[in-house]
């Protein structure tokens, strides 16, 4: 499948980050962290705009910054955890690129999360396994699901470009 454009999607924790600049390495592809571009764009961390303004008021930024990307091309872009729960993202990304889901499972993603408090919808684990129960159905949705629990990075990037057929 050939594209210009990947978004990789998952939960917190999954290895979007990690795994997009790998890619985005492999392919001399520019690489777009929404989160990342969100806290420049607020300056201010993501758990200070959902303290202070509301997950709400966050999702509405993700959403702005989601359309921003959508005119480059060559670009891998790692989503937030909730970007492709929201439907109008989800069909914005399946217009403009491939969707790769980087499954992980819950004991997997908590062992990766910080206990700092950067990751604000991961303070409560009830709640936690609540939203990713939830988001489960949205990002069965994507073009392909890797397995990113115990693989390396590398491997990752490999059975990404040899189902792309780079």
């Amino acid at each position: 499948m050939k594209t210009d454009k990947i978004y990789l999607v998952g939960f917190m924790g999954a290895g979007k980050t990690k795994v997009s600049r790998a890619l985005g390495r492999r392919l001399d592809w520019r690489v777009e962290d929404i989160d990342e571009l969100i806290e420049a764009r607020e300056h201010r961390a993501i758990a200070d705009i959902f303290a202070l303004e509301g997950e709400p008021y966050f999702r509405a930024v993700e959403h702005q910054v989601l359309w921003s990307l959508l005119p480059g091309r060559n670009v891998v872009v790692a989503t937030g955890g909730g970007t492709f729960v929201d439907p109008d993202n989800r069909a914005a990304i399946a217009r403009d690129g491939v969707s790769i889901w980087l499954d992980a499972p819950l004991d997997t993603i908590v062992a990766r999360l910080p206990a700092d408090g950067r990751r604000p919808l991961a303070a409560d684990r009830f709640e936690l396994e609540q939203l990713y129960a939830h988001r489960r159905a949205a990002y069965q949705q994507a073009n392909l699901r890797l397995d990113a629990s115990r693989a390396p990075v590398e491997e990752l990037v490999e059975r990404i470009l040899d189902w792309l057929g780079f």
